[in-house]
């Protein structure tokens, strides 16, 4: 139960963002934007590191000097992985007028969707690692709060995310009910993800390594692809900067104090 209610944290963090739309007349500024998009950088970067890469490499010490290498490839796989989903989907990332991947008849909307959700995939895989780490270890109070402390930051960085969805499409006519559910919906994967690494963890064990950093390299490919350029968009930039600093420090905080 405790897992299950811990891979609710980060579409809960979705869920309360959309709701911003019954609320909030309009769509966030640009520079809480940019800051916003910086703190979801700084966070998934510590994220990668602490909660995910430290310990795929202590999970293969075993191999002595190689211990870095599945930590090296999974990492490589997780951003070709993203890379190939960029330009096999269609999508539009908010505040974009060009639409990326194939050609598409898609509404502008649901490629507004298409573009977070495919960023929510690594985000769940992390948590349900995670928590499929504590598992394997008994359950452990260290270890169960080191899960928590990363579905806690991927929470706090997707409640802007889901405003940041949500109030755009309102804004582009659609009805708060349908803009929430829109918001919501795009947050769906990462539950539905992390369940499945919770259930696939007894059969992957020994690959669990390659899980963990396929799982950060797919997020510092979104880091580096989308949330450090929107946060470093216009003349100043400052506030984009001292929020991914923020972010970063925090992840890590929870991370340490937490674990």
């Amino acid at each position: 139960m405790e897992t299950f209610l811990g891979i609710l944290i980060p579409f809960l963090g979705t869920t309360l963002g959309s709701a911003c739309v019954f609320f909030m007349k309009k769509s966030l500024g640009d520079l809480v934007q940019r800051s916003l998009a910086g703190f979801a950088a700084g966070v998934m970067v510590a994220a990668s590191i602490w909660s995910l890469l430290i310990p795929a490499i202590e999970q293969s010490a075993a191999l002595g000097k190689l211990a870095f290498f599945p930590a090296f490839a999974g990492f490589w796989l997780g951003v070709l992985f993203l890379l190939a989903l960029d330009h096999l989907i269609p999508h539009l990332h908010v505040g974009s007028e060009q639409a990326e991947g194939p050609k598409s008849r898609l509404a502008r909307t649901t490629m507004m969707v298409l573009a977070v959700t495919l960023h929510n995939i690594p985000e769940g895989m992390a948590v349900g690692l995670a928590f499929a780490m504590a598992a394997q270890h008994g359950g452990g109070a260290g270890t169960l709060s080191a899960a928590a402390a990363l579905a806690i930051g991927m929470g706090l960085q997707n409640f802007p995310e889901g405003a940041a969805i949500s109030l755009p499409l309102r804004q582009e006519g659609m009805s708060r009910r349908a803009a929430f559910l829109r918001g919501c919906l795009s947050g769906i994967v990462e539950p539905v993800f992390g369940i499945g690494m919770v259930l696939a963890a007894p059969y992957i064990g020994h690959l669990m390594p390659w899980f963990l950093s396929f799982a950060a390299g797919a997020m510092m490919y979104v880091v580096v692809e989308e949330l450090i350029p929107e946060a470093r968009l216009g003349e100043h930039s400052n506030a984009g900067t001292l929020a991914v600093m923020a972010g970063f420090l925090l992840m890590m905080v929870l991370d340490v104090a937490l674990g």
